[in-house]
């Protein structure tokens, strides 16, 4: 999928505006009616922001497109992020105020290949400090039960529980 803004062409150029203005229209279409100009300028936005070019030359010489087409669409196109795709989990935990604690946590989600996608730690009260966080689980190497087991048993953690799972 693909997130397009409605544009208004320049009557004596032809050129998309390049800000959006107030009265357009957002728009999510399949990737498979667009034209390739449109589909190589968003991949070309994509590698730019993975950093897998180094600059715009590189981008659009990676993708066989024209300098010309990628300035004429860059500002109207987007990749659509589509959360619905993700399996995720949220996590409350109530973490001991100790140093490396939080790291320690952070450390587990890693080993069980776990995307933290949000985290929020409030501040310390009476020696401790609640954390909620989401987590992407699409990769995870386990059942998020084994997640939640290997969190509750990492010295610092107080409690622990999953708040919910999405999809």
């Amino acid at each position: 999928m693909v997130f397009v803004h409605g544009t208004k062409l320049s009557a004596t150029r032809g050129h998309l505006v390049s800000n959006m203005k107030q009265n357009e229209k957002l728009y999510v279409v399949s990737g498979s009616i667009l034209p390739e100009a449109l589909l190589k300028t968003a991949a070309a936005k994509e590698l730019l922001h993975r950093k897998e070019a180094v600059d715009t030359s590189e981008a659009i010489q990676k993708l066989g497109i024209s300098r010309s087409t990628f300035y004429k669409y860059r500002d109207g196109i987007s990749t659509f992020f589509d959360l619905g795709t993700i399996r995720i989990a949220n996590f409350s935990l109530l973490l001991e105020h100790s140093p490396g604690v939080l790291s320690g946590m952070l450390g587990i989600l890693a080993q069980h290949k776990c995307n933290v996608l949000t985290i929020n730690q409030g501040l310390p009260s009476q020696g401790t400090a609640v954390v909620t966080l989401s987590v992407g689980l699409d990769d995870a190497t386990g059942p998020v039960d084994t997640v939640l087991a290997a969190l509750a048993a990492q010295e610092g953690v107080a409690d622990v529980r999953i708040d919910g799972i999405s999809r």
